[in-house]
């Protein structure tokens, strides 16, 4: 089922599909991402799961409206409605930067959240400081998106940085069809909002570092997925291991899994991957794990 669901007065557009009394499990996109970057992963799980997909304001098919600039506050009131939306407690499956709000959401209102799958996540470490520029830039991002809509850039740069960048993420390529593609990625408002929440990237981790320090996360069964085959060099890889370590062991019910032939789309290089993690965190959520 295809809609858009207002939520906080902004229409969010939502794919929800598999079993209506399945354990709902809510996905969240990395920056730019889109709801059918799930797709492989739904397939293998909408036989036992309900799963509802959606698109952050101004991303993949929900309109931009007129929002705040991106911040982890915002990102995880989002979140958090979603999930009383969708009858949590709901397992959060988070790529990249979601990871950051998937997090929150669980250090904030751990009511809300059953489990965790972060999947190769953004990982700062101890980020403490930054220049706060983004309720300044996101007005002149989204000028930037509205000015390729009416000259009909946007309908090149779009489509064209989008292919251009999953080559560099993932092993698989693009499951979409190109028409849906050009749909999304060639409006002027989806080009604004990722340079709005590229942004806000530092201002979010800085706030999550900060977070982490007044709010505990509950024991909570989570999996960290790291992705490993798109690392430059052995250092690297064991810079992004160590600090995915450490996000899997801020609950005692946390694990680790590397997946070294993935690159930085686990979802679509190795969608069994993920659904491995989501059974364990059901089998730990069965266990009574709270």
């Amino acid at each position: 089922m295809i809609r858009l669901v207002e939520i906080n007065g902004h229409p969010v557009h939502v794919v929800e599909t598999g079993r209506a009394d399945g354990t709902p499990l809510l996905l969240s996109s990395g920056l730019g991402g889109a709801w059918f970057d799930w797709e492989p992963v739904v397939n293998l799980l909408r036989d036992r799961h309900r799963i509802i997909c959606f698109d952050r304001p101004g991303l993949g098919a929900s309109p931009a409206g007129h929002r705040a600039a991106p911040s982890l506050r915002g990102e995880t009131d989002l979140l958090a409605r979603l999930a009383e939306w969708a009858g949590a407690p709901v397992m959060v499956l988070a790529h990249s930067v979601a990871a950051f709000h998937a997090e929150a959401l669980a250090r904030l209102r751990p009511d809300l959240v059953a489990g965790l799958v972060l999947v190769d996540p953004s990982c700062e470490g101890s980020l403490r400081h930054t220049v706060r520029m983004s309720a300044v830039i996101a007005p002149v991002a989204r000028l930037f998106g509205t000015l390729t809509e009416v000259t009909g850039a946007a309908t090149v740069i779009g489509p064209w940085a989008y292919h251009r960048v999953l080559r560099t993420v993932s092993r698989s390529g693009p499951v979409a069809p190109e028409r849906v593609i050009r749909a999304v990625y060639g409006r002027g408002d989806v080009i604004g909002t990722v340079l709005a929440e590229n942004a806000a990237y530092r201002e979010m981790a800085v706030d999550l570092a900060r977070l982490r320090g007044r709010r505990s996360l509950a024991a909570l069964p989570l999996v960290v997925l790291t992705a490993l085959g798109d690392l430059s060099s052995a250092d690297e890889a064991r810079s992004w291991t160590a600090c995915h370590a450490e996000l899997a062991a801020m609950s005692p019910h946390g694990r680790q899994d590397l997946v070294a032939d993935s690159f930085h789309m686990v979802q679509l290089d190795r969608p069994d991957a993920v659904a491995d993690a989501v059974a364990h965190v059901t089998a730990h959520g069965a266990r009574g794990v709270s």
